[in-house]
């Protein structure tokens, strides 16, 4: 007796634990580079990035104390958290069309760099990046912030 069932794609990439084919529209963005410990925490789960993984609207980028991490998201904007360091990934949404979006962040912890991409190029103020301090609006093409939260 064979039995057959029936998966939607969601269902699939929630049971492979990442994008699968077809299901990579959903993906804001992809990580570049990795050193030392860096984890991606997705819903109630937590996995060790790799090189080509990709990053989803809501997933926390986790960098222990030897850890760095890069991320080029689907604007072209690229981001580099470095040690001890949690980003939240809030808010993406982007348009290759029209090249409009937005882009909001929270950094917790920790140091990033932060290059800009289309979505800023097209709406000056549509990227924001908050920290337990302030909140920026992103102007410029490329910037530094550090957040002193709690440890890690």
């Amino acid at each position: 007796m064979t039995t057959v069932f029936k998966l939607s794609a969601g269902a699939l990439a929630v049971l492979l634990g990442s994008t699968a084919p077809g299901i990579a529209a959903d993906a804001i963005g992809q990580i570049k580079t990795e050193s030392g410990a860096v984890t991606i925490e997705r819903g109630k789960m937590s996995v060790p990035a790799r090189i080509g993984d990709h990053v989803f609207q809501t997933d926390t980028l986790v960098t222990g104390k030897d850890g760095s991490v890069g991320v080029t998201f689907n604007d072209n904007s690229m981001m580099s958290l470095g040690p001890a360091s949690k980003l939240s990934l809030d808010e993406f949404h982007f348009s290759p069309t029209t090249r409009q979006g937005t882009f909001t962040a929270s950094l917790k912890a920790g140091t990033l760099a932060v290059r800009s991409g289309d979505i800023v190029k097209e709406t000056p103020e549509a990227m924001r990046v908050r920290t337990p301090a302030a909140v920026l609006g992103v102007r410029g093409t490329y910037f530094v912030v550090r957040a002193n939260g709690g440890i890690l």
